[in-house]
């Protein structure tokens, strides 16, 4: 019979998933350059709706009566969905790229540090300095290891950015109270951000009509980083280890950059090789709670004072 711990290193396992999706996130949006955000963010989540619909469709009629979910379930996932995205867009309108990136992707710290308010979750120095080591990783991939250039006149992207990073980390955390609202409502979710993004684009953007490279990039954006990686981040962020989960989200850079290079849209440099290092170790130091043997675990914990 599976055990507790089993069942939850499994849900870790799915949540990654979400993970290595998200790190094809820069190659497609690549790709589909040249089509407004709102656009974008629309098309791709009506792609992941109508996969999720189908899916529906194939388990039963029955499986529909998964949507229907009180209000605060509904306000909280597509308010993370969507509103992640919306300060995002904010963000790289109103302030430098790699700044606002960075100040976004502060999100999978905010997860580790959220998660102890969460019941029956605690926080080890392990996750802590595991996550702060993670960033430290993707501030040298984000920044190229250059130095950083903070404006004042930018302090709006700043804040959507810093915005961006609360809703984010404060959906993953808030997702675990919602441990009995199954997996399949994420179907519903995709839909009603399409919508808002529909609306969005219909009175900030003008439409373009997407090339067949575009196509493609938006149908296997909607397939993966933004379908399928929103169903397993849902599993995972309900049922397996968060603290991991948070500690692991940095990952998604390194794989992209890596990605990048691989295709030919980036060059390789000591500076990857070095936050890989860092990225790869803090992952491990983060996960010490899965690694280690269940007898260890009492010894070698300390809890954070």
């Amino acid at each position: 019979m599976t055990t507790a711990p089993n069942n939850q290193l499994r849900a870790t396992l799915i949540g990654t998933v979400a993970i290595l999706l998200w790190a094809l996130l820069a190659l497609f949006t690549t790709w589909a350059k040249g089509i407004p955000p709102f656009q974008l963010l629309a098309l791709t989540f009506f792609i992941a709706f109508i996969s999720g619909f189908i899916v529906l469709l194939c388990k039963g009629k029955q499986s529909f009566l998964s949507l229907k979910q009180k209000p605060v379930v509904w306000i909280v996932s597509v308010g993370g969905l969507f509103g992640y995205h919306l300060f995002y867009f904010i963000a790289l309108h109103n302030a430098p790229a790699v700044e606002a990136s960075l100040i976004a992707y502060l999100w999978p710290l905010l997860i580790v540090f959220f998660s102890a308010l969460l019941p029956g979750e605690k926080l080890y120095w392990f996750h802590i300095a595991g996550t702060i080591t993670g960033l430290a990783g993707a501030v040298l991939i984000v920044t190229k290891g250059q130095s950083l250039s903070w404006n004042t006149d930018h302090y709006v992207g700043y804040i959507a950015a810093i915005a961006c990073a609360l809703t984010w980390s404060g959906y993953s955390v808030l997702n675990r109270k919602f441990k009995q609202v199954p997996t399949d409502t994420v179907t519903g979710f995709c839909g009603a951000t399409a919508f808002l993004g529909l609306v969005f684009h219909l009175f900030t953007e003008s439409w373009i009509n997407p090339t067949t490279t575009q196509w493609f990039a938006i149908v296997a954006l909607g397939l993966g980083p933004v379908g399928l990686a929103f169903f397993v981040w849902d599993y995972g962020t309900k049922h397996g280890d968060i603290q991991v989960l948070g500690a692991l989200s940095y990952g998604a850079p390194l794989l992209s950059t890596l990605l990048l290079i691989a295709v030919g849209l980036a060059q390789a440099s000591w500076t990857i090789v070095i936050a890989c290092l860092f990225i790869v170790g803090g992952a491990l130091l983060a996960s010490l709670d899965i690694l280690q043997s269940k007898k260890g675990r009492t010894s070698s914990r300390e809890t954070v004072s």
